[in-house]
């Protein structure tokens, strides 16, 4: 699915209230914000509107206030690094209904080139059922409206889907443009070996990914807690490690799908158990490693093994094209992350064209300092898994064809 979108490039914003929906959907610990990826990747649209003389009007959300105004999530933390980030003010404008006085007063006050950001527009009860009342008043303050955040792209809300159906233009940014360009040539037109890794704890979160990938790519690699369905399905036994056990006949639907296709499906070999969880999650844990038909009853698999870890880097090595989805263990722990540690370092030394899927495959590779050594990390963890699924993603469908 190649983009086919009007972009930021298509379009004349000067003199125009510009409203542009990013991602500012960050991590905020007592007001300090503690991870600015999202931020950091919004730049260069917001740079481009401010250059072009447009009336730059900002929005997001944070979290789940499920509209009602809550201080913690609050925007105000995210304009002032933002202003700083970008080297100019940025005016927030404190309502919680989001588009109430103090935003039509900063807005009227605007002079071309300026960035207001609204509130939390989860403030809102319509935002998330894209109701009609919110999606107009977005729609009044606004010329032009911009959709760059791939984060909620996978959702039908007022602040990227209402409001576009209620201006005459309604374009994407550089961000969102440039996710859809990697995910979708690695997945529509893949320099071959094309090899997908899914990990992460539940399986029902990826039937349809896999299904869809089986199709497109030439190996497949599985590991996380998803992996011990596939061995259980097998007649295995997998000791306290998580499974679902409604999805084992999927599993062995999946396997014989690969087979009949020709296609490589790898299972761990070799797993890293624990008998107690840790807690705290990174605290300290005693671990002690099996082969895949040896796991011990009162144990939990928690990571890939050595000889695992091997054997998928040694499947990375030889692809020129990688998408990653999930982690392989239980990363948050220091003993339980070398295979998540293990494929990243292969994706690293790799010349392969590297995706990583958003949600915990970035924060784990970001968290191992491998972040730059990648072709491309999404913002996006829900919208990149669904993309991967092969479906239409409505705050892309909704912006005007070329």
């Amino acid at each position: 699915m190649g983009l086919n979108k009007k972009t930021v490039d298509d379009i004349n914003v000067k003199g125009l209230r510009v409203l542009c929906r990013c991602d500012f959907n960050v991590p905020i610990i007592e007001g300090k914000i503690t991870d600015e990826n999202r931020l950091v990747a919004a730049l260069p649209t917001i740079k481009k509107l401010v250059a072009d003389g447009g009336k730059v009007i900002l929005c997001s959300h944070l979290g789940k206030p499920k509209g009602e105004p809550k201080p913690e999530l609050s925007l105000a933390p995210v304009a002032k690094r933002l202003a700083e980030l970008l080297g100019q003010e940025v005016k927030f404008a404190p309502d919680n209904e989001v588009v109430g006085p103090n935003a039509k007063a900063a807005i009227e006050a605007m002079n071309d080139g300026d960035v207001v950001l609204l509130e939390n527009t989860r403030y809102r009860i319509e935002e998330t059922k894209n109701g009609e009342a919110f999606s107009k008043d977005l729609a009044s303050i606004c010329d032009v409206f911009v959709n760059d955040a791939f984060g909620t792209a996978h959702r039908a809300h007022c602040s990227n889907v209402g409001v576009s159906s209620l201006v005459d233009t309604a374009v994407v940014g550089y961000l969102m443009e440039k996710e859809i360009n990697f995910l979708g040539n690695a997945v529509e037109n893949p320099t071959r070996p094309f090899v997908a890794i899914l990990g992460g704890a539940k399986i029902a979160d990826k039937l349809n990914v896999i299904n869809n990938l089986l199709e497109k790519c030439d190996t497949l690699i599985i590991g996380g807690g998803m992996a011990y369905s596939f061995l259980k399905a097998q007649g295995y036994e997998i000791g306290l490690s998580l499974c679902d056990d409604s999805k084992l006949d999927y599993c062995l639907e999946m396997m014989d799908k690969a087979k009949k296709a020709g296609k490589k499906l790898l299972l761990p070999i070799d797993v890293v158990t624990i008998k107690d969880f840790p807690d705290p999650i990174d605290g300290p844990v005693e671990t002690s490693v099996h082969n895949f038909d040896d796991i011990p009853s009162n144990e939990e698999g928690c990571d890939i093994g050595p000889k695992t870890a091997a054997l998928y880097a040694e499947e990375v090595k030889n692809a020129k094209t990688v998408v990653w989805n999930g982690p392989m263990g239980l990363f948050e722990n220091p003993s339980l992350a070398k295979g998540t540690l293990e494929v990243a370092k292969a994706l690293a030394e790799s010349d392969a064209t590297t995706i990583i899927g958003g949600g915990d495959s970035a924060a784990a590779v970001n968290q191992m300092g491998l972040g730059d050594k990648m072709s491309h990390i999404s913002t996006g963890g829900g919208a990149s898994l669904e993309f991967l699924e092969g479906k239409e993603l409505p705050g892309v469908v909704c912006a005007n064809d070329k």
